[in-house]
């Protein structure tokens, strides 16, 4: 308190006081030494400004701001200075701020605006300009236009210009509120400035960058309205717009206006372009844009070639990848760790690992020296490959130039293991690991936890989720959605919720992808009333749906057969501002087909054509299975697109041909598409056999089925309920009961039951034939398993009674 004292005593009888002019003074604990010292170099400053020494009160400002000034912050000198020469605080709180800002102390800047603002002071808009700029190169959008609304609405005619405007339509377009840029702009117009070819820019970036290429050319075209020159920028901005939403041609329109316009093209204008072509695949057209790029006298840099190497790679052409390399090689040019992780990054995905490995050897025999990422790009394209040897052996040599595997080294390994469902290996690698002093992070610990999951050893995902809190690693979205993913799938829907009660419990948000998941298991497994349960809560928390929630409902709600119901939803995803996609469709021609409304399948086999959607083997299942029932004409001509499209048969496609054939009586059919499953490998199954068994009934080849049912169980395919069923009715349908008899015996010293027609049909057969004791004793077998509504199981035992 007695320090408190001698200060206020040494203050001008004229001090304000004021709460907030007094807050340096309630917090003060420094020496009497210090404090002095504080005074003595606010009267210094004073003295300077005074004397209309601004030159030197700035830098004296400048280093009364630094770290080691006695001042804890440039409020706490703007209190002092305030409190000492009010007169003069107008200049100095400018002079303060830009040096502020000058220093690149946004933070402190926008502390000593609030400040200033309180005290009812107006910085000069150059130094109010300058703040802005300091804001938006530190990245702090939001708290500049905050500072640009504030400007508006201090009342003390400080009128913006075009750079406050700028930098407020930059910090909407870093933020990617495209909509508020255009307001600011708008709201620019309407105070008669007219905006400058920066402005244009910054807003015609944004809008690329959103893909929004017809509003950037709207843009584009009111700057020439308003006779602003476009600039190199301008045009290297739209040109990657278009390239990067496939419209080459327009970039190359924009380079010949370039041309017109005798705005000189630079390497990044090149770039650009290369990276146009390579990514549309255009690898001759690019190759005449490079030879341009050189005639101008562009040296391609690391970049150009990154490009180039993509492109290749995009074509499959290796050895086009191979060549370009020999050609940098050859003319000397040295390849930086960014192009050469692109290349041999693109050669290990399309498996080339060994090339990889060569050219790394290559590049080592030129001084090129690899980092961790280098090696570890090869050990990921092994371990693609299941070459853990070679993967472990990449990792040897990455030591013996002295570099020390990393986290991500160990854990391209661990993931491999776990996704191999070896999870022993995964434990000896996490071992390791940790004899070379590396600790698992928490990517580790996820691939971990999902490996657990996917083997359905949820203990141990629960024991790894404790050992992460124990060492202070907390568990992110990953994690959780990791051992979700898996719970679901593996049908244990009560315990995956329970974990994301837990994860909103430890402040773990969970995001859309989480909702999918449970939403999906729910569906999957009839339980429509949860899965919209968890689609409201997700609305509830501020989530979006995204087009997997949607297919998923849409998914749960056609398994269901509640389709109308499905097509509401379907409704949503438009108004969402999405597209049903080949998910969607596939979806609703399952629920149709289940349906048996084989006519609205095949409306949205065409609507989903036109749309531009390419149908899956997914597709044709159902569209195939409803069509075998009715036509088979049209299930050969869904066929025949079916192959035109490059996709195959498998089993269910086959099975629904086959049964199809039978059921219209065309056995020969039906054996050839048999064939072709043999001979391409497709195993066969039950379903196969019984569609082939039926075919052969129908044709009356009682031979051909026994060799049928012995071929099948020689397949070791036993044959079940409906098997036996089916022989008994197709031998009963013969008239051939003692064929029949034989089967049902079969049947039941197997422990199956025959259904409640077929039954009828066989005792009544065998009756007729006079064979009442077989059809006594299959009425009792059936009594014996509580079946009692046989319509002849009073008459067959009456009879053999007499």
């Amino acid at each position: 308190m007695a320090r408190r004292v001698s200060l206020l005593l040494r203050l001008p009888k004229s001090l304000p006081t004021k709460t907030q002019n007094l807050r340096s003074l309630s917090v003060c604990t420094v020496s009497d030494q210090d404090q002095q010292h504080r005074h003595e170099q606010v009267r210094k400053l004073r003295i300077l400004l005074q004397q209309g020494r601004t030159d030197a009160a700035a830098r004296f400002i400048k280093s009364l701001i630094l770290p080691t000034s006695p001042f804890s912050s440039p409020s706490d000198l703007y209190d002092l200075f305030s409190l000492s020469a009010p007169s003069i605080t107008p200049a100095f709180s400018d002079m303060l701020l830009t040096a502020c800002t000058d220093s690149k102390m946004p933070k402190q800047a926008v502390e000593l605006y609030a400040l200033m603002r309180k005290s009812d002071l107006r910085p000069s808009l150059a130094a109010l300009n300058q703040l802005l700029e300091c804001l938006v190169g530190s990245k702090m959008f939001e708290e500049t236009l905050e500072l640009f609304s504030q400007i508006f609405e201090s009342g003390k005619g400080i009128k913006p210009d075009k750079f406050t405007y700028g930098k407020a339509v930059q910090a909407a377009v870093k933020l990617g509120d495209l909509k508020r840029a255009g307001e600011i702009l708008e709201s620019m117009k309407t105070m008669r400035l007219v905006p400058n070819v920066f402005i244009f820019n910054v807003l015609i970036g944004g809008l690329c960058k959103e893909r929004r290429m017809r509003d950037a050319e709207k843009v584009f075209d009111e700057m020439l309205e308003r006779k602003g020159v476009p600039t190199l920028v301008t045009y290297n901005t739209l040109i990657d717009g278009y390239c990067k939403v496939g419209e080459v041609e327009k970039a190359f329109e924009v380079r010949e206006r370039m041309k017109d316009q005798k705005v000189e093209a630079n390497v990044v204008t090149y770039n650009t372009l290369l990276n146009g072509l390579c990514r549309g695949k255009r690898m001759e057209d690019a190759k005449r844009v490079l030879e341009e790029m050189e005639a101008r006298g562009f040296a391609p840099d690391g970049f150009t070639y990154s490009i180039l190497f993509d492109g290749h790679l995009r074509c499959c052409d290796d050895q086009g990848v191979l060549a370009l390399f020999d050609e940098i090689a050859r003319k000397g040019v040295r390849i930086n760790g960014y192009t050469c992780s692109i290349l041999l990054n693109g050669l290990c995905k399309k498996g080339k690992v060994e090339e990889a490995e060569e050219v790394l050897k290559k590049l080592l025999d030129t001084g090129f020296v690899p980092d961790e990422v280098v090696y570890n790009t090869l050990v990921s394209g092994y371990c693609r490959q299941s070459d853990i040897d070679r993967a472990v052996l990449v990792i040897e040599k990455m030591e013996a130039r002295g570099l020390r595997p990393n986290c991500i080294t160990f854990n391209l390994l661990i993931h491999k293991f776990c996704e191999t469902k070896d999870m022993d290996k995964a434990e000896e690698w996490v071992q390791k690991m940790l004899k070379k002093g590396v600790s698992p992070n928490l990517e580790v610990y996820n691939t971990l936890i999902n490996g657990y999951g996917r083997i359905c050893t949820f203990d141990k995902c629960f024991e790894i989720l404790e050992d992460m809190e124990s060492k202070a690693i907390k568990p992110n979205v990953v994690s959780y959605g990791s051992l979700i993913n898996c719970l679901c799938k593996d049908g244990r829907l009560l315990e995956a919720e329970l974990q994301l009660r837990d994860m909103v419990g430890r402040g773990v948000l969970p995001n859309a992808q989480i909702y999918n998941m449970l939403i999906d298991g729910s569906s999957t497994q009839g339980k429509l009333k949860d899965a919209f349960r968890f689609f409201d809560e997700m609305a509830k928390n501020g989530i979006s749906p995204t087009l997997v929630t949607y297919n998923a409902l849409i998914h749960g709600l056609c398994k269901k057969g509640r389709m109308i119901e499905a097509e509401d939803y379907v409704s949503q995803i438009t108004s969402s501002g999405y597209r049903p996609d080949v998910i969607t469709y596939n979806s609703l021609i399952s629920g149709y087909s289940d349906t048996v409304n084989t006519q609205k399948c095949l409306e949205l086999y065409e609507a989903m054509k036109n749309l531009g959607i390419t149908p899956t083997l997914y597709t044709y299942h159902p569209l195939i299975s409803g069509c075998s029932r009715d036509n088979m004409v049209l299930a050969e001509k869904l066929l025949n697109e079916m192959l035109q499209m490059g996709l195959r048969p498998d089993r269910i496609i086959y099975n629904a041909l086959i049964h199809g054939y039978a059921e219209h009586g065309d056995i020969q059919k039906a054996l050839s598409l048999h064939g072709e499953m043999v001979d391409q490998k497709i195993n066969v199954d039950k379903m196969t056999y019984n569609s082939l068994i039926l075919g052969h009934f129908k044709q009356g080849k009682v031979s051909e089925v026994k060799d049928l049912v012995d071929d099948m169980k020689a397949k070791g395919l036993t044959p079940k309920a409906d098997t036996y069923n089916l022989l008994v009715k197709g031998h009963c349908e013969l008239k051939d009961f003692s064929g029949a008899y034989f089967w049902y015996r079969e049947l039941v010293e197997n422990g199956y039951l025959l259904n409640v027609s077929t039954c009828n049909e066989l005792t009544t057969g065998l009756q007729k034939e006079g064979r009442f004791q077989e059809a006594q004793i299959i009425c009792l077998e059936m009594s014996a398993k509580g079946i009692d509504d046989l319509s002849s199981n009073e008459e067959a035992i009456s009879v053999t009674k007499v």
